[in-house]
């Protein structure tokens, strides 16, 4: 369909607009609204124009598992947001003084750098710098 233009925004489901909301302004996202709707959801937006959707109906129980990631079964569906960078130090650096954890780093053999982190509710980011 050539009358695609670009995302508009990805939907991630999680527990608590407050954690969310909390967890990524440190990474530099904007409250735009919410809760709205019947699921509810909350919209936050980056300066670079990318929105997430916040569903705001996932189960309270922080015990459980991302079943797209976690499980030894491999379920189909979206595993994680990539976000580019351009600047791999400065990100590093970042997430440290915030102290998340970047749980995987792979370089690539083109010389790209991914990292890899979670977000409360186990919702995988990654950061992905370029060769």
């Amino acid at each position: 369909m050539e009358q695609i233009t670009r995302i508009n925004h990805i939907g991630l489901r999680v527990r608590s607009l407050e954690t969310t909301r909390d967890f990524y302004e440190q990474l530099g996202f904007e409250f735009i609204v919410g809760p709205i709707g019947p699921e509810p959801v909350a919209v936050m937006e980056h300066p670079s124009g990318i929105n997430i959707n916040f569903i705001l109906n996932a189960s309270v129980d922080a015990s459980a598992s991302n079943v797209l990631m976690d499980l030894p079964e491999k379920h189909t569906g979206y595993t994680h947001i990539a976000l580019e960078i351009d600047d791999l130090k400065a990100v590093q650096q970042q997430l440290a003084d915030l102290e998340v954890t970047i749980t995987e780093t792979v370089e690539l053999p083109d010389g790209a750098v991914l990292l890899f982190i979670r977000d409360p509710d186990g919702n995988v980011i990654e950061f992905h710098k370029p060769a």
